[in-house]
């Protein structure tokens, strides 16, 4: 439970094993490394971890390239990036590899700007070790000077340590062969992609590039810069995305660091592949911290996955613009939908320690809407949390406000696994503030209402008059209680109202029931 709320929290999940114990025992050559973010980017409980891949794999993107050779997969933690990694995996899932390439970023050693590759031994997950293939390593080395075996590069890197549980779940006999790639140099990437080749040429292998894409901007701009750094990406063409990517950087988009963390190993695993007969690219699958339950809007970063393969081209998928029409009113269809995504949410978070994205909605489901959800235990209230800014889609906030209500209302204890089957889910799907003159524009029942003065803010929903049978003086003056207020300022403040959707699960189950 300790490790939900942390969750819950916007921390990375803190753990300890309690499953499979890590083997510390030494290879044969004595080289071990163990992880250094099990526990943080993903579960060190083996047991989750398995489940959390496997939830992963089931909602994955179908395969969409033809005879593939190499992906490209983010690398934050899993639920972040867990099911967009997911997706890249699924176009591979089925192949037969000896061996698997990860090409990692360098996040961790200041000046290092070259290539150095892990030279064997094997990497500690909590579902087992991943043996590294010492022989292809020692020929990487040997084919080029410039190519080292710097081990401090790679012991506290995460870009290629949440590649391996993936590996080791999907392809277990197959040998893995880390090389960590410094400098987005188009020159050297590409000398260093044809030397690769030719090490792979004669095995059965697969070559993963790890990068997540924008760090930081704006969801808006997020989605934006990673449409068209995804579609630059699968051109193939490494000179042109180098360049694409210093354009974006400098285009003074606010809080905009990087394009692709990844971008090195990116045009490295590119220009690899096309050595080996790769034709074309295809975009998976995309998606944003933003647009995650657990996320926040004002600073994002952005998941991406890419297939590369040989033969025929397929058809990309775009990247979401999330532009719809916030005038759409919510079905029943859409209203169970809802339900069901926040309810799974919840579900997810005991079993694997992760969040599903929210896939399967129509567009209108995605326009940007504030939300509140209720939670009831045998008609009492058991939490209840909203978010009224209208930054992010609708879905996500379902989720995230359920996640919210379960385990950050002060007033309650956090959820416990064991009460979830006892709970009820009531969401309150807002229309857009509309600013009022005076009280005398508010309809009890009707409206909801906002409270704003100087730095304090409160809100009611419209059923919160109808349940409490307060009058509209009353009803005024807790609002202002709530925002920390006198009783009467509210003749002095800023009023806003709005409506809301209100729709429950047992109003369904009632439905389905006659």
């Amino acid at each position: 439970m300790k490790r939900i709320y942390y969750c819950i929290a916007f921390l990375f999940l803190i753990g300890s094993c309690q499953g499979q114990k890590l083997d510390s025992r030494s290879s044969q050559d004595g080289l071990v490394r163990r992880p250094a973010f099990a526990g943080q980017f993903y579960s060190a409980d083996s047991t989750t971890l398995s489940k959390a891949i496997a939830s992963f794999m089931n909602d994955a993107e179908p395969a969409k390239a033809d005879r593939p050779i190499a992906i490209i997969v983010p690398h934050a933690g899993y639920i972040f990036a867990g099911q967009i990694a997911a997706d890249g995996y699924n176009q591979v899932r089925h192949g037969e590899y000896d061996l698997i390439v990860v090409l990692g970023t360098n996040h961790t050693t200041a000046g290092f700007t070259g290539i150095s590759v892990y030279p064997g031994g094997a990497f500690v997950t909590p579902i087992g070790n991943a043996a590294v293939d010492e022989k292809a390593a020692e020929e990487l080395i040997k084919a080029d000077p410039d190519i080292t075996t710097n081990i401090e590069v790679h012991e506290k890197e995460h870009s290629i340590e949440v590649q391996i549980p993936f590996i080791k779940y999907l392809f277990p006999a197959a040998k893995i062969l880390p090389v960590i790639v410094g400098e987005a140099d188009p020159d050297m990437c590409a000398r260093f992609g044809r030397i690769l080749a030719g090490v792979l040429k004669n095995r059965k292998t697969l070559i993963v590039a790890s990068s997540d894409l924008s760090h930081y901007p704006r969801f808006d701009d997020a989605v934006r810069i990673d449409n068209s750094t995804l579609r630059t990406v699968a051109s193939l063409n490494i000179y042109r995305i180098h360049s694409e990517l210093e354009k974006q950087l400098h285009r003074n988009i606010p809080q905009l660091s990087t394009c692709a963390c990844g971008e090195a190993p990116i045009m490295a695993a590119i220009a690899a592949a096309k050595e080996l007969g790769a034709t074309h690219g295809a975009i998976v699958s995309y998606s944003n911290s933003g647009y995650n339950p657990v996320g926040r809007a004002d600073q994002v970063v952005g998941y991406g996955a890419v297939v590369i393969g040989k033969g025929e081209a397929v058809m990309q998928v775009d990247p979401d613009t999330l532009v719809v029409d916030s005038s759409y009113r919510l079905n029943s269809s859409d209203k169970i939908a809802l339900l069901k995504y926040a309810r799974k949410n919840l579900e997810h978070i005991f079993a694997t320690e992760t969040v599903p994205l929210p896939r399967g909605f129509n567009s209108f489901l995605k326009v940007k809407r504030g939300a509140f959800i209720t939670l009831r235990k045998n008609g009492e209230l058991r939490g209840c949390i909203g978010n009224m800014s209208e930054d992010r889609p609708l879905c996500t906030v379902v989720g995230a406000m359920a996640l919210q209500a379960a385990f950050k209302d002060g007033r309650f204890n956090p959820l416990s696994k064991e009460e979830l089957s006892q709970v009820e889910i009531e969401i309150s799907v807002l229309t857009p503030f509309a600013p009022v003159k005076n009280a005398d524009e508010i309809v009890l029942g009707r409206d909801g209402v906002v409270i704003r003065k100087g730095n304090r803010q409160a809100v009611f929903l419209p059923q919160v008059a109808t349940e409490t049978g307060w009058s509209k003086q009353v009803f005024l003056d807790q609002l202002c209680y709530k925002a920390g207020l006198q009783a009467g300022d509210w003749k002095d403040a800023q009023l806003f109202t709005f409506q809301a959707d209100v729709f429950s699960e047992s109003q369904f189950q009632k439905a389905e029931q006659r």
